[in-house]
């Protein structure tokens, strides 16, 4: 077998295996992302954090299918996602959110750090719901 011809092969290969790994779209929905959500307190003291798969077909987040459908009017990204707006109190203590994987096959690395649990739950809505 020729280099050119290994080489053809190998990429042949390698697309089809990105292929079956990739989820597919329900009807309708062309968007789909995977994402490792993690919230975590001050200074890392502790934190929590799961994978969300979107569309949401079974997964580990408890509002999976509204997180999702938050995620794809904002075009999968975690700072555009439209929140929820309700009064929280003034307390300082701070968590952090982070989402690193994929949305569309474009890469995802997102964080920020919000004064309090209920700031972050404004903020993103269910996305960090967990």
């Amino acid at each position: 077998m020729s280099v050119r011809t290994a080489a053809t092969a190998a990429a042949a290969s390698a697309a089809a295996l990105l292929a079956l790994a990739a989820p597919p779209a329900a009807a309708g929905e062309s968007e789909h992302g995977r994402l490792f959500l993690t919230v975590s307190g001050a200074q890392n003291t502790w934190t929590r954090g799961l994978q969300l798969t979107c569309p949401e077909a079974g997964g580990h987040h408890p509002h999976g299918p509204e997180a999702c459908a938050a995620l794809r009017r904002a075009q999968g990204e975690p700072g555009e996602v439209a929140g929820e707006n309700h009064l929280c109190t003034r307390e300082y203590d701070p968590v952090t959110a982070t989402a690193e994987g994929d949305w569309n096959g474009r890469p995802i690395v997102w964080h920020k750090t919000y004064p309090n649990a209920c700031a972050l739950d404004v903020a993103t809505g269910p996305v960090f719901r967990f």
